[in-house]
């Protein structure tokens, strides 16, 4: 079974900074691209960031470019979401998702839910005084 499942989540006051962890089992990430989305009640989920399999190639949405790092360590099985300068506005549940059928990450399609066939539960983010 292919699953993901993402942690580190938790209150942050404004201008202060998590780490998300996107975990994969059943399957090995080396060869998959992962995504970072993100969704409020009542709004379309909101692509984050992407990276390739290797690592290679990231691409960010324009609202956390400069503020939010994606990494991943394939040994581990791991990717990662470094949230920084955090904002009331990035309030959400985060999801990471994976998918086999792309290689890149240099343009916006890997922001895209489509894109995507394997997701994770999420976890929420919520910032806040």
């Amino acid at each position: 079974q292919l699953q993901l499942v993402e942690s580190g989540g938790g209150l942050v006051q404004p201008g202060g900074s998590l780490r998300l962890s996107c975990v994969a089992s059943g399957f090995t990430v080396d060869y998959y691209a992962i995504g970072w989305f993100r969704q409020v009640p009542g709004k379309e989920r909101e692509g984050v960031s992407c990276i390739s399999g290797n690592g290679d190639s990231t691409y960010y949405a324009e609202s956390v470019k400069g503020r939010f790092t994606i990494s991943r360590d394939n040994h581990k099985n791991t990717v990662y979401l470094q949230m920084n300068s955090l904002k009331p506005e990035d309030t959400a549940n985060y999801y990471c998702a994976a998918e086999r059928g792309f290689t890149n990450c240099q343009s916006d399609y890997g922001l895209h839910s489509h894109a995507y066939e394997y997701w994770g539960q999420g976890t929420q983010v919520t910032v806040s005084s």
